[in-house]
């Protein structure tokens, strides 16, 4: 706030309203689980205004959207990479012992927890169903 940064202060604020208004609705603490996942739904939100600026042709919307992603995504763990994430995958398998795609759901249920907010989940499945197939 003291650099004068305009875009950072304002988007910080947003976040920290979204943040306090899901405690008071919920009636709890936020932990660093639930943090994360608020940042993400404002990333995710930003990214469907980026879209709807594109379609009304308004490249100033558009370009303050993207700066304020950034901003947030600042806070955010740092995203597993493919190979982290096929490694943590292949580890999960050996543990549950699964050999087709038939249990992907249990290996995507021991799965989630360990790369919650550091990879979607989208990317995960299609992971996993790469593994399990092969």
């Amino acid at each position: 706030m003291r650099a004068g940064d305009d875009l950072r202060k304002r988007t910080l604020r947003m976040a920290l309203a979204a943040v306090k208004q899901t405690e008071i609705d919920k009636g709890i603490v936020m932990d660093e689980a639930g943090l994360t996942a608020i940042l993400h739904k404002e990333i995710k939100s930003r990214r469907e205004a980026i879209a709807d600026a594109q379609k009304a042709n308004r490249p100033d919307l558009s370009s303050a959207a993207e700066q304020e992603i950034a901003v947030l995504e600042e806070f955010l763990p740092k995203m597993l990479s493919a190979e982290e994430l096929e490694a943590i995958a292949r580890q999960v398998i050996a543990e549950v012992g699964a050999a087709s795609p038939k249990e992907m759901g249990l290996v995507m249920k021991t799965l989630l927890p360990r790369v919650q907010g550091r990879a979607a989940g989208d990317v995960v499945g299609q992971t996993v169903k790469r593994l399990l197939t092969n």
